[in-house]
């Protein structure tokens, strides 16, 4: 690879759920033998205050089964989360992902024990629901609990906090300037320099298909890299790899790192 040319960084998105289920111990482990710059999960806040690592604010099947249909995370102590098997069901929407039975959701505590495995870096999402406001703490509270656990590990340049809600970026920046921040995307028709300016993140994680090489240049001139979600095909990375982006959050991390390694760029 040349030297001039940039590296792509991966992130493996909830671990690799195309492989494994979901924000799992089993996913994380299988991206940090693949190789991965980046584990990218998602956090919850139990009954009793604990942040869990898991995409949905709500239990349910296929991604975790258990004692009831569907119950809020918030709703439940850690003890009763565990009551639930978040790795017997496999995906609907990954056909190569293996269940492993009995696999419990994680806390951030135990994926952050994973840190010294490798140099690689976390990007965690704060989860909200912003018609149930009462299923996740007010921003400030959840900024807070997340903190402590960056820091009881000693992982303030490891770790990337990202989020939707620009309140959590906002209450963390206050907390802990040092923290690198992530403004997720959505909408493809929002302004990037609205929310470079309202969040002062020094990274843009948008939805794949609202990027354009002008868009990127845009970020880059104001030294924000751009980060975007979740390509899962050759022809996808290509584009955004054309489009000049700095990394990529993927569902099959191990077949981005192949896919770079022939083109050069890994």
């Amino acid at each position: 690879m040349a030297a001039s040319t940039p590296k792509i960084q991966v992130h493996g998105h909830r671990g690799a759920r195309a492989m494994f289920p979901e924000n799992t111990l089993p996913a994380f482990e299988y991206a940090i033998k693949q190789g991965v710059d980046v584990l990218e999960l998602d956090m919850v806040v139990t009954k009793d205050n604990v942040v869990v690592v898991s995409h949905e604010l709500l239990l349910h099947k296929p991604i975790c089964s258990g004692p009831r249909e569907s119950v809020p995370i918030r709703e439940l102590t850690l003890a009763e989360v565990r009551q639930w098997d978040c790795g017997a069901i496999q995906n609907p929407l990954f056909a190569t992902q293996t269940t492993v039975p009995g696999t419990r959701m994680p806390t951030l505590d135990q994926v952050f024990e994973l840190a010294s495995r490798g140099s690689f870096e976390f990007n965690i999402e704060t989860k909200f629901a912003p018609r149930r406001p009462e299923i996740s703490p007010e921003p400030e509270e959840f900024a807070k609990l997340v903190l402590e656990k960056i820091r009881k590990h000693k992982l303030e340049k490891r770790v990337i906090l990202q989020s939707f809600d620009f309140r959590t970026l906002a209450a963390m920046k206050k907390l802990a300037p040092e923290i690198r921040l992530s403004a997720l995307v959505a909408q493809k028709e929002r302004d990037w320099s609205v929310v470079l300016n309202e969040t002062g993140a020094q990274i843009i994680s948008p939805i794949s298909t609202a990027v354009t090489p002008e868009r990127v240049k845009l970020a880059h001139d104001r030294g924000v890299q751009v980060v975007p979600y979740t390509p899962n095909t050759p022809q996808e990375w290509d584009s955004l790899i054309a489009a000049g982006v700095d990394a990529l959050i993927t569902d099959d991390p191990a077949g981005l790192i192949t896919h770079l390694k022939k083109k050069g760029l890994r």
